[in-house]
């Protein structure tokens, strides 16, 4: 239950001496329910050609099928794109879903769909995947519970701005120093810079009156605040975001492109203890020249820096407590356009999940044969979302408050998908 103020004077009248930063420690620890998991969402943003990639259709005409073939994969009878052969070796290690359907052809409602599995409307913000997550699994206090890398996807709607990512600001590119919010982690840095930009969450603690009455954007200013400072004074933070600790053969492993790069970030991150990872991989709204797009590059890349992580996370044994989520906002035209592009289609799309109690190396869902849309009634993202967090341990009908005068269900109309889950 929240802590209120009346609860921080009974710790008060302890005799317990208690700053504002203090009391938000206590605060989390009241509410905190750790479950152990924690969570990474591999966004493909632009919406990847589910028919190029995981739901392949080599007997539909040719200008349907497009120029890859499928290879096949360690699970008999399910094969993926000849560009995925890494991904093809371990296909006993995630589920794949296909005949994911809905409507919003956007990439602003699309995204907002697919990042909070609940239809967009204008009287409801609704939060993304990582703000309930750091909402109901906080991180220890030298740690942010939840690192978009780059940018956020999505805001944390209802929950308030004391939710939403620590954004890094830029992604990790091999040999560079890497910054997190300007603050540059090769050493250059000093405790004495940010001094000043501390004394404020210290002006912040002594006028303290009414702490849960606070304006959400000063409680923000006071977490980022002071998440950035915890990342350069505490070693556990800074030797997270600090990627030359690895060893040449690991950044190998990854890729040093700049997705390999961020999955490695992605992965440290998780291993250090922050709760939810967000990470981008951008490019795959390939309205012409899809198939040179995808398979010298996108699909590479996505494959071998994909597999590097799962690869870690089961031989460090965390892939048992690590949910992942691989999606885009849609999938692609069954039809290859005159520019040899696919353009929008949300009437099919597919994903990926793996870790936690996915049942890996299976297929569930079916399009039809030319991947124009579900056989049956399909899933919506509703349905991937109640799947996602169910795995991650957050029941998708928990009650939260927000601003419009009723208790908002975090996945409204989404049912976990059958079979997916042990």
């Amino acid at each position: 239950m929240p802590v209120s103020r009346r609860h921080f004077l009974q710790v008060g009248s302890l005799g317990a001496s208690l700053t504002l930063s203090d009391y938000l420690r206590f605060a989390h620890a009241e509410n905190q329910s750790d479950n152990g998991r924690s969570a990474v969402l591999v966004f493909l943003g632009g919406g990847p050609s589910h028919q190029d990639t995981f739901d392949m259709k080599p007997q539909a005409p040719a200008e349907y099928r497009g120029l890859f073939s499928p290879i096949p994969t360690s699970v008999p009878g399910v094969g993926i794109c000849e560009h995925l052969p890494k991904l093809a070796r371990r296909a006993n290690q995630y589920a794949i879903v296909r005949g994911i359907t809905h409507s919003l052809a956007d990439h602003g409602l699309g995204t907002r769909y697919l990042m909070t599995g609940n239809l967009p409307t204008p009287v409801v913000d609704y939060p993304m995947y990582g703000s309930v997550v750091s909402k109901e699994f906080p991180a220890t206090p030298d740690l942010p519970s939840f690192v978009s890398i780059e940018r956020p996807v999505e805001g944390p709607g209802y929950l308030g701005a004391e939710y939403g990512p620590l954004s890094t600001g830029e992604k990790p590119r091999y040999g560079q120093p890497f910054r997190v919010r300007g603050i540059t982690l090769d050493g250059t840095m000093t405790l004495g810079r940010y001094r000043k930009r501390r004394q404020l969450v210290e002006d912040i603690d002594t006028a303290f009156a009414e702490y849960e009455e606070l304006d959400e954007s000063v409680r923000s200013l006071d977490r980022f605040s002071d998440q950035a400072y915890q990342i350069i004074s505490s070693t556990k933070a800074r030797s997270a975001f600090d990627l030359t600790l690895e060893k040449e053969q690991e950044v190998d492993r990854f890729g040093r492109h700049e997705f390999g790069q961020s999955m490695l970030l992605t992965t440290r991150l998780i291993e250090a203890g922050v709760r939810f990872v967000t990470v981008l991989l951008e490019g795959w709204d390939t309205h012409q020249d899809n198939f040179n797009q995808l398979g010298r590059e996108l699909l590479p890349n996505f494959d071998q820096s994909l597999t590097a992580m799962l690869d870690r996370l089961k031989e460090q044994g965390r892939l048992a407590s690590t949910s992942v989520l691989v999606t885009g906002e849609f999938g692609r035209t069954p039809k290859v356009n005159r520019n040899a592009g696919r353009d929008h289609w949300a009437r099919a799309m597919c994903s990926l999940m793996a870790g936690g109690s996915v049942q890996a190396g299976q297929v569930i869902g079916a399009t039809d044969d030319k991947a124009e849309g579900p056989i049956g009634d399909g899933f919506t993202p509703d349905d991937l979302a109640a799947s996602f967090f169910q795995n991650i341990g957050i029941d998708p009908r928990t009650e939260y408050n927000a601003n419009v005068g009723r208790p908002i269900t975090l996945v409204r109309d989404g049912s976990t998908i059958p079979g997916l889950l042990s």
